[in-house]
């Protein structure tokens, strides 16, 4: 299962009632716990980064006691807001001040996951102190490394996305260098499937012979094909399945949290 954007501001305290908790808190816990009752077997929680919207170790201690408490394993990589403080969010988009802030020790980069027939491998596209995002050539060069050495089918997992969403201005905020990454990549055939968040809206794109996923986040989410920043205030809060199968082939489908 993929979360993403959980954009927690605070961590809840002995005096907190269910009625005060804020709403990403709120959409998070209650992502976790609908997607958990399904009649689906969990094998693994991928979280694509903006864990937080406040850098604070509290608020990743908050967080990763609930994914403890699933008994499921998972994994965190960091998005911009896990290394970037807004300053004036009550101010225009493109007005906020941004603040360079040290990533949480357990947030992973360069993580590889083996399945028996799956490789997942998870980078940091985080840029401290910016929004957008970028995949270091270190990085591209250890992704070709891993994918020159293991032959399975892969999955690649990060927090920008890849391709442009059509919406002028998170297109703004991708990843600088896709044209770079993409042409590194194109080699690599069983490259199969790209997951990402920070878009904060589902959508399906193909490149190269590669699925990419965007998905919702746990929070509030984003107007889709919009030049200007919007809020979407009639999509709910969501998470993404993926069945990888033994064949190589993928499954994936978005759930939205019940009203």
């Amino acid at each position: 299962m993929q979360i993403t954007d959980l954009h927690i501001s605070t961590h809840p305290t002995a005096n907190d009632s269910p009625t005060s908790t804020p709403s990403c808190q709120y959409g998070f816990e209650s992502v976790v716990k609908q997607a958990l009752n399904q009649q689906i077997d969990c094998d693994l929680i991928l979280v694509t980064g903006d864990l937080v919207n406040k850098v604070e170790p509290a608020i990743y201690d908050y967080i990763y006691e609930v994914l403890n408490a699933t008994g499921i394993p998972f994994a965190c990589i960091a998005g911009n807001h896990d290394v970037t403080d807004e300053v004036g969010e009550e101010l225009p988009f493109d007005q906020r001040y941004l603040v360079a802030q040290p990533a949480d020790s357990r947030l992973l980069s360069r993580q590889v996951i083996n399945t028996a027939y799956w490789q997942l491998l998870l980078i940091n596209s985080a840029i401290p102190g910016e929004i957008a995002g970028e995949i270091s050539n270190d990085d591209i060069d250890w992704l070709c490394k891993q994918l020159t050495h293991c032959h399975k089918p892969t999955l690649l997992a990060l927090h920008h996305h890849v391709i442009p969403m059509q919406s002028d201005w998170i297109d703004r905020h991708i990843v600088k260098n896709t044209d770079m990454f993409w042409q590194r990549m194109a080699s690599f055939e069983h490259l199969r499937v790209i997951i990402n968040g920070h878009t904060h809206q589902e959508q399906i794109q193909h490149h190269n012979g590669v699925t990419v996923y965007t998905t919702p986040s746990t929070c509030y989410q984003y107007k889709p094909f919009e030049e200007s920043f919007s809020y979407d205030n009639n999509a709910r809060p969501g998470y993404r399945w993926l069945q990888l199968a033994n064949n190589g082939q993928v499954a994936s489908w978005v759930e939205r949290l019940d009203t």
